[in-house]
């Protein structure tokens, strides 16, 4: 359900990694409870831009940012945000399947854990395995290791874990990109299932994916210092029909890359 509330927003959002600018002066919107998707050539920023969304670049020790980012009201990068309470309400689900070496079971209950959840694990571990689609698949093997799992199902399951704190929002970084077309379908159906019980930002190459499973869409592409800007923001379907800026056209229809 689209709202003009918005949960996550940046604004004049400049990033560095060391002397090297990945995005200059981005400003943006993201609505509660739609699939917002990011596309563009690749090196325009997409990915950093996600990432500082759940303070996971500051993981890396050249980054640096000015400029205002904030979760609802909040300001992401003030000295008084707690970073990883961040990141139980901003879950991310990355390019590649990253399950833990551990039993299902224990992959998904693992955000509980460190989150001192203090509630019944059975329930809500089959309740986030049901919310990404996959308790009928492992409901009889849970105590087998995860990595028995196919690629599809790793993902989905790494989906799971990440759904296991209740996240408002939901990142994802390319997440079906290393998938087959049976598993990257699965995981487009499941964004598409998510979509009005949690925000979803996904970052895709693909503009078919982007197409399908995305209410909103942002174009970014690199300015002359190789610095990713924000061209435009709108519906998906207006950006795929009829952009407001010709730069989007012709990145859409394929006449730039």
């Amino acid at each position: 359900m689209v709202t003009d509330e918005y949960i996550l927003s940046s604004d004049n959002l400049n990033v560095y990694y060391g002397n090297f600018q990945a995005l200059a002066n981005v400003s943006i919107k993201i609505k509660p409870n739609i699939v917002t998707a990011l596309i563009g050539p690749s090196g325009c920023g997409k990915s950093t831009l996600l990432r500082c969304f759940n303070r996971m670049n500051d993981l890396i020790p050249i980054f640096s940012l000015d400029g205002s980012i904030k979760y609802k009201s909040q300001e992401l990068y003030d000295d008084t945000t707690d970073a990883t309470n961040i990141r139980s309400q901003i879950g991310m689900v990355f390019q590649k399947p990253n399950p833990f070496p551990k039993s299902i079971y224990d992959n998904v209950a693992f955000g509980l854990k460190i989150n001192g959840y203090t509630g019944n694990y059975d329930e809500a571990i089959e309740n986030s395995l049901r919310r990404a689609a996959l308790w009928e698949e492992v409901k009889d093997r849970l105590n087998k290791s995860a990595i028995g799992l196919s690629g599809g199902q790793q993902q989905r399951l790494c989906i799971a874990r990440a759904l296991a704190v209740n996240p408002e929002v939901l990142l994802m970084d390319e997440p079906a990109s290393a998938l087959d077309p049976i598993g990257t379908l699965a995981i487009e159906e499941l964004i598409r299932e998510l979509a009005g019980s949690v925000t979803i930002v996904i970052v895709t190459h693909n503009m078919q994916q982007a197409a399908r499973v995305s209410d909103e869409t942002a174009f970014l592409m690199v300015n002359d210092n190789r610095a990713g800007y924000l061209v435009e923001h709108d519906y998906t379907d207006k950006i795929f029909t009829n952009p407001s800026e010709e730069r989007t056209e012709a990145y859409i229809t394929g006449r730039f890359s």
